[in-house]
């Protein structure tokens, strides 16, 4: 089941404006807590390891969750899991800012990327249904746009944040956004469904989403403890036991959540790398700056937010 709004229509475009709102969110959520970070830990304590969780708690759910996220919007609804997307994600940052102590602050982070994963996907396929040829092309433009202005200016805006009212009020920022990204999406989007979807491929998410959070902690945990720690040996085996395992699964089912057969394709793998470069050099560049800036060489959650510009600004053009 598919629906499509008629070219012209200025009610797509308010769609379209509901995404870039909440596509909007998704970069200042990891930008802001990185320039806040020591002032996360002045008040709400943590070891080394807890305080790493702060950013890649979101980052591990928000990646592991968007392809299951993407086949969950197929079989029940667009607008439907973007709407449920959005809701997880408001009450996750309200608790990520009233949150006690750092556990279950990182807890909420955690909420906070499936949620985004969520909106992320069911928004992304909306668009889709609702724009079609050139157009498509241009409103995904825009996505990418609001990315980007996210990006740029979340570091700059956080550190505003900060000074003026505490690093809490980061969190009241976002919410608000997704909100009113909730209530446009609510009156504009209109519910969309793969009328051939088969169900989740529970199978292979279950195995990449252990298989990416078995890295992760596995790689976070090493620098403390050591590569041949037993803990960390087991996390990595079981990562690599896991993405085996993932390959095997998606090779045999019958409608994959990845189909391995793109990578035969140059393009495929390609694209794959464009988006896997700035990730690598750009994102964690992003992330750790703002924590050099502000907790080692003293400057204002202001300062560092504009030397960030910098950086995020040339992304944007």
């Amino acid at each position: 089941m598919t629906s499509r709004i008629t070219t012209g229509s200025a009610e797509r475009w308010l769609v379209l404006l509901s995404v870039c709102l909440a596509a909007m969110t998704m970069p200042l959520t990891f930008t802001g807590p990185a320039v806040a970070l020591s002032r996360i830990a002045a008040d709400l304590g943590g070891s080394p390891i807890e305080l790493n969780w702060v950013t890649n708690a979101f980052m591990l759910t928000f990646g592991a969750t968007l392809m299951a996220s993407g086949a969950l919007a197929d079989n029940h609804g667009r607008k439907r899991l973007f709407l449920v997307g959005l809701s997880l994600y408001v009450l996750a940052s309200l608790g990520a800012m009233l949150a006690p102590d750092i556990i279950w602050f990182d807890i909420f982070r955690a909420a906070q990327g499936i949620g985004s994963a969520a909106a992320f996907a069911g928004g992304a396929s909306a668009l889709a249904q609702e724009f079609e040829g050139p157009l498509r092309l241009r409103a995904f433009s825009f996505l990418g746009t609001s990315f980007g202005i996210g990006l740029a200016f979340g570091p700059i805006a956080s550190g505003l944040l900060i000074s003026a009212f505490g690093w809490r009020s980061i969190f009241l920022l976002v919410a608000a956004l997704a909100i009113a990204a909730a209530m446009l999406g609510l009156r504009t989007i209109r519910e969309s469904r793969d009328p051939d979807a088969t169900g989740l491929d529970w199978a292979g998410a279950g195995t990449f989403t252990i298989a990416l959070a078995s890295l992760t902690y596995g790689a976070l945990q090493a620098p403390q403890s050591g590569w041949a720690d037993p803990l960390v040996v087991t996390l990595l085996a079981a990562s690599v036991i896991c993405f085996v395992a993932f390959v095997f699964v998606e090779r045999r089912a019958q409608r994959p959540m990845l189909d391995l057969t793109l990578f035969a394709y140059p393009r495929f793998v390609g694209v794959q790398f464009l988006a896997a470069a700035p990730a690598y050099a750009f994102v964690v560049l992003l992330v750790l700056l703002p924590i050099r800036f502000v907790g080692i060489e003293g400057m204002s959650e202001i300062k560092a937010g504009q030397l960030m510009i910098c950086l995020s600004g040339p992304l944007l053009i």
